[in-house]
């Protein structure tokens, strides 16, 4: 995969009769080298089910007069870019009409992406349908037909679908169409069936072309449905609704997958399909940065007009994003990430489809962790424990017979766990399945309640907290207190109320609330979900303080202020590691739409890195400027502290560490 790769979207409805009309070869290979573009996703079909192409398995555009698709593939291979292929699965409205009965039906015979038949959007196809067949044919004429480098297919997954085709085979079964399970686990065959057989139609005429399968969002701990791709793209556009929280949190399990990926973003203020829509330079300079601190490729989403003239204004705005990703590439290649700590997904162990936004426990957990910059992986039940020296178990882990065995053995081995909520019990929630030194005794009436820390919070010394999420009650067994519960003194309601919110804390001493021990710190909070919620600072002190009590020895640490971003990514075919540091404050405009704007610079910013040997030199890259260092091995310890400051931070900046 290459690093600098455009998402052409290309959708047309039939009103439009120009489609294509101004489209020019030496144009069009202007905007991708203004763009500074390698790699641009074309398309066959979109949404309205057209085709941009001649075909006899579906139907060209009625407004288009040539072979739009391969005149694409021949400008852009003539100047070296790659063309990967875009086929619309899941939605085609032209078939939609054309055939109401291959439409994926919720329980009340809608379609799921519309509230009613009057709503101006596309309908879901059934891919346990005659629709399957179809689709595969228009897949196998485009493979045949182009010398494409890839097949994006979107708009696909796993659906709880009630249309007659599916009803019908759940009675063939034996299975009952009222049983929600059922429906989804028929869901999941239709899903696997429908790859399954879309790949294998690839293979027979093309085995290398690479495919993806595009869900909107890659659900961790469903290695069954990563494996189904040839490599992963992680749509993520943080004006479209997905913030600046979500690709953090799914990169950083993605990374470890072994597979290679980009990170897809858009040059639009909002969402796809925004004509005349522009972000601002600095956020695409951000994004595709991030993109690169965290392991992987580049994609921006641009879609193209319908007369086929490619917008300067949107290859000036990318380019400038794509300029510098140019002259990092060559310390991103092949780079592995350095982690001290490990987030037990949530999502990972949880039969809930939580959808791109995900669950609160990871993106609380995963944004405390940026902020403290600490170095971490998102895992799932299958990872290695054994490589991270703290685990976090965030909010709703509930262990069952095998997990709680591998806990065991990584606890056995001197890991260390951070839980919090309810994880640690049993899958029927009645007691801790591992020792972490306290004893559930029931969930908290009271609700919010209060934590007293029994050490110094920051400025507030030991000041009683509010936390508004329902906590669990414990009783020490061989564990020791680090803070202690108090609640309220009574819950409110309409003939028991205090004040604006809630009534303050009684100072009776409630039970722990923090316990330490030898296996680790319990949080009796869900103080993951709490902080993605309502985001309070006292929730990060508390946990940075206990994380700071179970990893004394980080591998980085840096003055950079909370908004910051680091990692430490290693190549090792070059013996490096690179420090990739960011810095950029998303805010909220209109109703909610997080976006960057200014870029401030920082300057000598200090960084301190663990290593295991001394580096012979540290540069900043793509500069290659020298940076002075100092070089020291603490007594009795195995490793080197290199600290050097960075002079400038402007947005990102790397730093090799070259061994």
């Amino acid at each position: 995969m290459r690093f600098r790769q455009v998402h052409l979207d290309f959708h047309n409805s039939e009103l439009l009769q120009q489609i294509g009309s101004r489209f020019s070869k030496t144009q069009f290979q202007e905007m991708l080298t203004l763009g500074h573009v390698d790699s641009i996703t074309l398309f066959a079909k979109c949404h309205h089910g057209w085709s941009y192409h001649p075909t006899a398995a579906g139907a060209m555009h009625p407004g288009l007069d040539f072979d739009l698709l391969g005149a694409m593939i021949e400008a852009a291979r003539e100047i070296g870019v790659r063309t990967p292929v875009y086929v619309s699965a899941g939605l085609d409205e032209r078939l939609a009409e054309s055939h109401p009965e291959w439409l994926v039906r919720d329980a009340a015979g809608l379609s799921p992406t519309r509230q009613d038949y009057l709503q101006p959007f596309y309908r879901l196809l059934c891919m346990n349908s005659p629709y399957l067949d179809a689709l595969i044919r228009q897949i196998e004429e485009v493979v045949a037909a182009y010398d494409a480098d890839g097949l994006f297919l979107d708009i696909v997954g796993e659906k709880m679908c009630y249309c007659h085709h599916c009803i019908a085979a759940l009675r063939r079964e034996g299975q009952d169409p009222r049983d929600a399970d059922a429906v989804r686990e028929l869901g999941k065959r239709v899903y696997a069936e429908y790859t399954s057989r879309v790949n294998e139609a690839v293979r027979r005429i093309k085995p290398e072309l690479g495919v993806f399968h595009n869900g909107g969002h890659i659900r961790r701990g469903r290695r069954d449905l990563i494996r189904m791709n040839a490599h992963l793209e992680l749509e993520s556009l943080p004006t479209g609704g997905y913030g600046y929280d979500h690709f953090p949190l799914s990169a950083r399990y993605v990374q470890n997958l072994g597979m290679e990926f980009l990170g897809m973003t858009g040059k639009f203020h909002t969402h796809w399909g925004e004509f005349g829509g522009y972000k601002h330079p600095n956020a695409l300079r951000y994004e595709t940065a991030l993109s690169l601190a965290n392991g992987a490729r580049c994609s921006v989403g641009d879609q193209l007009h319908p007369e086929g003239l490619m917008d300067e204004a949107t290859y000036r705005l990318i380019g400038s994003a794509y300029g510098e990703v140019a002259q990092k590439e060559a310390w991103c290649a092949g780079a592995t990430n350095v982690a001290d700590i490990a987030v037990l997904s949530v999502e990972a162990v949880s039969d809930a489809d939580t959808g791109f936004l995900g669950n609160g426990s990871d993106t609380g957990a995963v944004r405390m962790l940026l902020e403290g910059k600490y170095l971490f992986d998102v895992v799932d039940t299958e990872a290695d424990f054994g490589r991270y020296k703290v685990l976090i178990l965030p909010d709703a882990i509930l262990l069952g017979p095998r997990l709680r065995g591998k806990l065991e053995r990584y606890l056995a081995d001197g890991g260390q766990v951070l839980a919090s909520g309810r994880s640690g019990l049993t899958e029927e929630g009645d007691r801790f399945a591992i020792d972490l030194g306290v004893r559930w005794t029931g969930e908290n009436p009271y609700r919010p309640a209060y934590i007293r820390p029994d050490f110094p919070l920051s400025d507030l010394g030991s000041a009683s907290c509010v936390f508004y999420a329902r906590s669990q009650l414990v009783e020490l067994d061989g564990g020791r207190p680090l803070g202690r519960l108090e609640n309220p003194y009574y819950n409110r309601d309409l003939f028991a109320y205090c004040s604006h919110q809630h009534f303050p804390n009684s100072p009776e001493d409630a039970g722990p609330a923090i316990v330490e021990s030898g296996n680790g710190i319990y949080v009796s909070w869900p103080i993951f979900e709490e902080y993605a919620t309502v985001g309070s600072y006292v929730s990060k002190a508390l946990v940075r303080h206990a994380l700071d009590r179970l990893l004394p020895r980080k591998t980085l640490e840096t003055g950079l202020p909370a908004q910051g971003v680091v990692t430490v990514q290693r190549q090792e075919a070059f013996d490096r590691n690179v420090v990739h540091l960011l810095y950029a404050s998303p805010v909220k405009r209109g109703q909610g739409i997080e976006i960057i704007e200014d870029i401030v610079p920082l300057y000598n910013v200090a960084v301190a890195v663990r290593c295991g040997k001394p580096p012979a030199e540290v540069y900043l890259a793509p500069e290659r400027t020298p940076l002075p260092f100092d070089c020291r091995q603490e007594d009795g310890d195995d490793a080197f502290c290199v600290a050097f400051k960075v002079p400038e931070l402007n947005g990102h900046q790397m730093v090799v560490l070259q061994f």
